[in-house]
């Protein structure tokens, strides 16, 4: 008897898809993949400015060490430049070709200044300063020396000055050195002043001066007391002497009233010279009178004069005539 096959139940796969439409599919996704690539690519461009319009500025250094292309050029902390090439010059310095953008090429000035800095730990940092915005902006291609700034270029000098200083405190703490010594003599003077004497033993030397020191500190006491019962009789002298000068019977009062008969003496003076005024006015109208009697006189005068002048002529024509002429010649026997 022959075995019979027993037939399968289970449903048959689907017929699979064409190999040409496998094909467009896999064109379509290797398609895919290279926009989604050059997307990226673009996007990455774009996101590193590379379609935007830039400002060349070319920064000259001594050297490039810690630059490196794409690093950042800032300005108050925020970048405003991309580093795109770095050139060895003729005269063996660095040439720094840094792409600023025209929306911020504004923050550079003709005055501004770039430094590159190094630090002990971290990145170099190529950094931009511009103390005058009203300067004129800074023309394309502009080239620039940098002030470069190493921390690590001052550890020599930072190591020779800690060891000359601490050369200088091991010279200072020395046992013969004046420091030292300085403490040994602070030491005996205290060693003194907690001695017989006290400290004014300790100033002077010998117990004797410090004794001498003493007595003058006492009689200079004593002198200040008299002094100040001086002052207290002087202040008693000056209310005295106020009271006399100053006070209702002193001098002051006296002299006022004194200054008041002045005063009315000088007012009386004053009425009587007014009055001597007018007599001189008076006196004076007398004197043009008594001059113009004066000028009668002299003219009445010389009218006496011419006849007496006459009469002596007279007398003298009736002297020389006879008989009534004398001898006046006189003889002597």
């Amino acid at each position: 008897m022959a075995d019979n096959p027993v037939p399968d139940s289970r449903p048959a796969p689907p017929p699979g898809p064409a190999p040409e439409r496998m094909e467009r599919r896999a064109a379509l996704l290797l398609v895919l993949l290279l926009v989604l690539v050059v997307g990226s690519a673009l996007y990455l461009l774009y996101a590193r400015g590379a379609f935007e319009a830039t400002q060349r500025v070319v920064l000259v250094a001594d050297d490039s060490e810690g630059v490196t292309v794409g690093m950042d050029l800032t300005f108050s902390g925020f970048p405003i430049g991309r580093v795109r090439r770095i050139e060895l010059a003729a005269d063996g310095s660095a040439r720094i070709l840094v792409d600023v953008p025209k929306k911020d090429a504004h923050w550079l000035r003709t005055s501004s200044i770039f430094t590159l800095t190094r630090g002990l730990v971290g990145n170099t940092n190529l950094r931009a300063f511009s103390g005058m915005l009203s300067d004129p902006p800074l023309p394309e291609g502009a080239t620039r020396k940098v002030l470069a700034g190493d921390a690590t270029a001052e550890i020599p000098k930072l190591v020779a000055a800690a060891r000359e200083l601490v050369a200088n405190l091991t010279t200072l703490t020395a046992s013969d050195s004046a420091l030292a010594g300085s403490l040994a003599n602070v030491q005996a003077l205290t060693a003194k002043a907690s001695g017989q004497g006290g400290l004014m033993s300790a100033l002077t030397g010998d117990p004797k001066d410090a004794a001498k020191v003493a007595q003058l500190l006492e009689r200079t006491n004593q002198l200040v007391a008299r002094l100040d019962a001086l002052v207290g009789r002087t202040d008693g002298v000056v209310a005295r002497a106020d009271a006399q000068v100053f006070g209702q019977q002193g001098l002051v009062p006296e002299v006022k009233a004194s200054v008041q008969q002045l005063q009315a003496l000088l007012g009386d003076t004053r009425a009587t010279l007014k009055r001597v005024d007018a007599v001189l006015e008076e006196a004076q109208g007398v004197a043009k009178n008594v001059r113009t009697a004066t000028t009668d006189l002299d003219t009445l005068r010389g009218e006496v004069e011419a006849s007496l002048r006459k009469v002596d002529q007279l007398v003298g024509e009736i002297n020389r005539k006879w008989p009534f002429k004398r001898e006046t010649e006189l003889k002597l026997p």
